[in-house]
Order: structure tokens, then C-alpha cells, then sequence
């Protein structure tokens, strides 16, 4: 973690370092919950490898994704909101993961003041906002065959290691829809 860290952001602070050692492994089996809807999320999660999906549950119980994180991933709380109240969404393994877990208010408190983390969030936030624009404008104005296109583009490592149904999800369209979907644009 220290190495991945430190990497991203250079030599960290002492206080960040020393709260680094203190990370505490978790494994996931697939389909395993790291975070339930109405629990509190308060950590700071770097997922060494695997995969993990944050979705809703609609009023049926039937999931919606949110968003997919893969192998190296920094995931977490960005807003008040999310540190402060409980979460609308699950955070689940969609297959066998390794994430280690800092407690995100020794994090902030560790950091405060430490430019490369203050830009690595201001980065992380206006991509987040750009992804959300980006992911309003594909729902009201694309096509089906369109997002597909585009999911291609943006997120060619999530066509090998997504499930097509949780893919399906994310693309606001049933498997079987995007199933159709791709043999017509891969016909044989």
C-alpha cells in the first residue's frame, strides 16, 4: 500500500506512512459485501486486485450499477455526504479481492496539508463529475448500440473482467439486449 501510495503521490507524510503499516487486509469472496446500503463508509479502500462493483437496489430489489473498480483502485468517500451519512448503495466483489483498508478519518487527518493528495482529489473529483455528465448525456441521448460503443472505448478492461449481465446493468439495458447487441456488431 505504502508503495502503491507513494507512487501515486511521492514520499508520504510520516503520519501517512505510519497509518499505511496500519492497514488492515481484507479478503473478499465473489459476492461478498464490503459495504451494505445504510451502513457508514469509513475507509479509505486501495484494491490490490480484483474487482468491485457499487450498485443500487431499486424498490423490486433489482440492482443498478453505479460504477466498477478493477485492479490498483483508490476508492473512497469523496463527498461530506458519503462520510458523513449512510450510503444508498452496496459495495460488492464481483470476483475474489484483496483490499486494504485505512480508516478515512486518520486518512484526511494524516494528509491535511499534503498538496499531492489535495491534487490526486481534486483530479478524482472532476473526473467523477465528468463520468457522471458524460454518463447523463449517454442515457438521454445514445442509443443502446451507442453506449455499447462507447463502454468499448472508455473501459476496454472492464469487457475482459465484468460479467456481460453486470455490463448490461451499468448500460441501462437487459443481457439479453446487449447480447444482441454485440452479435450484430461482431456477427460470426
Amino acid at each position: 500500500l505504502i508503495e502503491h501510495l507513494s507512487a501515486a503521490l511521492g514520499p508520504l507524510p510520516p503520519a501517512a506512512a505510519a497509518l499505511c503499516r496500519q492497514a488492515q487486509p481484507v479478503a473478499l469472496a465473489k459476492g461478498q459485501a464490503l459495504l451494505h446500503e445504510g451502513g457508514h463508509w469509513q475507509h479509505l479502500w486501495w484494491l490490490e486486485r480484483g474487482a468491485l462493483r457499487l450498485y443500487y437496489l431499486d424498490r423490486d430489489g433489482q440492482a443498478a450499477n453505479k460504477n466498477f473498480y478493477l485492479d490498483g483502485a483508490l476508492v473512497w468517500p469523496i463527498t461530506p455526504a458519503l462520510r458523513e451519512l449512510p450510503v444508498h448503495f452496496w459495495v460488492e466483489a464481483l470476483e475474489p479481492s484483496q483490499v486494504w483498508a485505512l480508516p478515512w478519518d486518520g486518512w484526511a487527518t494524516a494528509t491535511a496539508g499534503f498538496a499531492p493528495w489535495q491534487a490526486l482529489e481534486h483530479r478524482v473529483l472532476a473526473a467523477l463529475l465528468q463520468d457522471k455528465m458524460a454518463r447523463e448525456h449517454a442515457f438521454l441521448q445514445l442509443t443502446a448500440t451507442e453506449r455499447y460503443l462507447a463502454l468499448r472505448t472508455d473501459h476496454p478492461d472492464w469487457l475482459a473482467r465484468i460479467p456481460l449481465r453486470q455490463l448490461a446493468s451499468w448500460l441501462g439495458i437487459t443481457d439479453v439486449a446487449l447480447s444482441r447487441i454485440r452479435r450484430r456488431l461482431n456477427p460470426g
